[in-house]
């Protein structure tokens, strides 16, 4: 069965997986990442591919490098937009991921009716393109959406990294920010650096 047919649309030229990493950590960014396809074909290089939160570290940047090396072929193009602690503490996770989302969104400009948009889970894409789907658990069951996860996922993590060299007392490589143990040990001892998220805590 087509995607088309699966979701109700008219014959689509064009297909965009959205996906987001780092909802629910205590520090660091969100990362949402959109993913445009102009040659369906290229989907069958990734067959395999899974739910980032499902793929080891490794194999997570193995696909990444997969994508980019497609992208640069001109087969796909990918969006990421990083929202900041300090945004989702005055906006909330809710409106930032809407905005992040329809700026992802606003960077792509196929036409508009050939497009079938593909978000993943609770995220909500305002109408800038006319067709879209919002699929439960989506990165499990539309490879699209799969690869956009990875791309928001490899995105965060090295963004994690680098707040890691610049506060070393919260051990931001190895939990990535989540409330790990060793996490809310850091907080206590030493209180919330910059980039956690007060609205969290």
């Amino acid at each position: 069965m087509s995607l088309s047919t699966r979701y109700h649309v008219p014959d689509t030229k064009y297909l965009i997986g959205v996906d987001e990493a780092g909802r629910g950590p205590l520090a660091g960014p969100l990362a949402l990442s959109a993913l445009l396809v102009r040659d369906q074909r290229v989907l069958r290089q990734f067959a395999g591919i899974k739910d980032s939160k499902k793929l080891s570290e490794a194999k997570r940047e193995e696909w990444f490098l997969k994508i980019k090396e497609a992208e640069k072929r001109g087969a796909l193009v990918t969006e990421t937009v990083l929202v900041e602690n300090t945004a989702i503490d005055r906006k909330g996770m809710g409106r930032c991921l809407r905005d992040a989302t329809a700026t992802a969104l606003a960077r792509f400009t196929p036409e508009k009716d050939k497009v079938l948009v593909l978000l993943d889970g609770a995220l909500y894409a305002p109408r800038v393109f006319l067709h879209q789907a919002t699929i439960i658990k989506g990165d499990e069951k539309e490879r699209i959406i799969a690869m956009a996860s990875v791309v928001a996922k490899v995105t965060r993590d090295r963004a994690m990294y680098l707040l890691a060299k610049k506060y070393p007392l919260y051990g931001f490589d190895r939990h990535k920010g989540y409330g790990t143990a060793a996490h809310y040990r850091a907080i206590q001892a030493h209180g919330v650096s910059a980039v956690h998220r007060k609205s969290f805590l």
